[in-house]
């Protein structure tokens, strides 16, 4: 892992573009149209992280010199750790790396006494199936997205 830099930008928008491709493939627009929405959705939810997140890790995942392969942005603050996003190429995911990520993350904020949450959109069960393994509870959801909590304590 190291830290983002402006010149990722570039791969964090096609990577971005790679979890709204199924989403996209119904849609019958030319493929400059697809590209220059996800680009402009990319840019919204970057600027989001950034305003809301600022304090967070935004991390590139790396992978057997690569390049990278991922982003991690996870804040670490009380009384919780903030799992923000975790996206990784496609070819890597169900693999195990996310929960080898997510898991160490758990880990790191056991030591501090802290629990974890994030978000996950309510149409993407592969995601839910593997917080859930990972010991993360649904607490409910609003603007199809469901709101999920980890806690030491029930681990």
């Amino acid at each position: 892992m190291r830290w983002l830099r402006d010149a990722d930008l570039p791969w964090l928008r096609d990577l971005y573009a790679t979890t709204r491709a199924e989403e996209m493939a119904s849609v019958p627009w030319p493929d400059a149209a697809k590209r220059a929405f996800l680009d402009g959705q990319f840019d919204l939810q970057h600027r989001h992280y950034i305003a809301h997140y600022g304090d967070a890790d935004f991390l590139a995942v790396e992978r057997d010199g690569q390049g990278p392969v991922g982003r991690y942005y996870l804040r670490r603050t009380a009384p919780e750790h903030v799992l923000v996003d975790i996206s990784l190429s496609p070819a890597l995911r169900g693999a195990g790396l996310g929960g080898a990520l997510i898991g160490h993350s758990q880990r790191e904020a056991a030591t501090f006494g802290r629990g974890m949450r994030l978000h996950v959109l309510e149409t993407n069960p592969g995601a839910r199936r593997l917080y859930e393994r990972l010991g993360f509870i649904a607490e409910g959801g609003d603007g199809g997205y469901l709101s999920m909590r980890w806690s030491p304590a029930r681990s």
